[in-house]
């Protein structure tokens, strides 16, 4: 008797059930892939890089033709000039030009944040940021496998060593992962914040407050410095030539502006920074020979100046308004200064960063940059004793509340009406919620019923009311008036 819950077809065999019968696993990563989603992700893997390529292609064929030389060597310029926007290190037969400009650097990889950014949605899945994460890197990684073929190939060419393999991956990919997960994080913060402890994210928003008044420091000191040596200027552009060259001086200044603020920062904080031979801080100027830019006349001759130690103070000043930072926006007290000491870690890590990027080798000139370590340890230093500081301030001397504005009294016509009052909260205002569960103010306005005819409302407003009384009349006793 076949009384199971199996199928049986006509001929006795055993019919198969599609809701018992084993699935095979979806799979989940290609499924995910949407041609809208395809779409979006092509712009991720292209569009930066193919605007940057394209930008160098019109830069070098511009500087040929300015220069009037050929086209032989354009496809090792180009290849040579993708890689030093990724801070490859750059060998043209024996100088190594390791120092390279760091705007062109930060805005590929703005624009690369910023598609990865746009990129994700509200409700995207891990593997739908692991999609964009390997888009973001496909485009600058292919880019980069052909420069480094065209590189070598035109080494037979042009005095264009090609760079080590290794090293350059490794800076393209690094700039572009970062620039990802930045991007990524920028709209999904949550992705990290619920494994933080509650002292990191606050240390984090102070450390990137402290970088960026250090650089605005920095900034501030370079103009200062660059108007107050503005005289040797014209011997920056004395061999340039033509208008050509004036201009391609003034592009390669403005291009390694950063560098440049990063340089100051670096003295600010009481490091020093190496000028091949000598070197440079608040302390002492050795001199020694320097590339012949016009951003470079803010670099003092020397000897230093008896009032310069009196900079040290704007470290300070940043160390202490990051304790203060801290204490405001966590936890920290005295004894658990936890969000201090991330602020000081995370920051001194920025600097040594932005040390290592910002310096490097000049060929002839020797090594160009800030030191590194005496940076990263002196932004320690500051942000963990001032910051300190800060705190103990910020805990001691706690800031004043605002003052609360009045609240107005109800105003009435004629009469007054105590049951008025109830429809008022305790501070006198009339809050009404909106659609989206926010609180607006609101006032209540009488209107007339919309489903009254004109006719009607107009014989309502001309009928008067009379003085009535009602009026029952005397019942028998014992009679009922529920008509029983």
């Amino acid at each position: 008797m076949r009384s199971s819950m199996v199928g049986w077809d006509e001929s006795g065999q055993r019919r198969a059930d599609p809701e018992r019968e084993p699935r095979p696993p979806e799979d989940n990563l290609f499924l995910s892939l949407t041609p809208e989603r395809a779409k979006v992700l092509l712009i991720v893997a292209a569009r930066t890089s193919s605007f940057t390529v394209v930008a160098i292609v019109a830069l070098v064929l511009v500087t040929l033709f300015a220069a009037g030389s050929g086209l032989t060597g354009a496809s090792g310029a180009i290849a040579a000039s993708w890689l030093a926007v990724h801070q490859v290190p750059v060998v043209i037969g024996s100088t190594t030009l390791g120092v390279l400009p760091l705007l062109p650097t930060g805005l590929v990889v703005w624009f690369a944040a910023r598609d990865c950014a746009r990129a994700v949605e509200p409700n995207s899945s891990r593997i739908d940021l692991g999609w964009i994460v390997g888009a973001a890197l496909s485009g600058p990684f292919l880019i980069t496998a052909v420069c480094l073929a065209v590189a070598e190939d035109a080494a037979s060419v042009v005095a264009l060593r090609p760079p080590n393999t290794l090293a350059a991956f490794g800076w393209v990919i690094g700039l572009h992962l970062f620039a990802a997960v930045a991007g990524i994080l920028s709209r999904r913060p949550e992705l990290v914040t619920p494994y933080l402890p509650d002292w990191a994210l606050p240390g984090a928003r102070a450390a990137l407050r402290a970088v960026q008044r250090l650089l605005f420091a920095g900034t501030v000191l370079t103009l200062i410095s660059f108007l107050a040596h503005w005289s040797r200027i014209g011997e920056t552009y004395s061999a340039a030539g033509n208008f050509a060259g004036v201009a391609g001086l003034t592009a390669l200044s403005l291009a390694y502006l950063p560098n440049v603020v990063i340089d100051a920062t670096s003295v600010l904080l009481g490091a020093d920074v190496h000028l091949g031979v000598g070197s440079l801080s608040l302390f002492s100027v050795a001199g020694a020979p320097i590339p012949a830019l016009p951003i470079l006349v803010s670099v003092p001759a020397g000897p230093a100046a008896a009032w310069w130690p009196v900079l040290l103070v704007i470290p300070a000043a940043v160390g202490a308004l990051a304790g203060s930072d801290c204490a405001r926006d966590s936890g920290d007290g005295i004894r658990t200064p936890w969000s201090t000491l991330t602020a000081a870690g995370l920051s001194a890590l920025a600097v040594a960063l932005l040390g290592v990027v910002a310096g490097g080798a000049a060929g002839s000139f020797g090594d160009l940059g800030p030191g590194v370590w005496l940076s990263a340890g002196l932004t320690l230093v500051w942000l963990v004793l001032a910051g300190y500081l800060g705190l103990l301030a910020a805990r001691w001397f706690p800031a004043r509340p605002r003052a609360r504005r009045a609240a107005p009294e109800p105003v009435y016509d004629d009469e007054y009406d105590e049951d008025a009052y109830d429809d008022y909260p305790e501070d006198g205002y009339t809050y009404e919620p909106d659609r989206d569960g926010s609180i607006v103010d609101g006032e209540v306005i009488e209107e007339p019923p919309a489903l009254v005819s004109p006719a009607a409302a107009k014989a309502a407003e001309n009928t008067e009311i009379l003085d009535a009384e009602v009026v029952e009349p005397d019942l028998p006793d014992g009679r009922r008036t529920d008509g029983r």
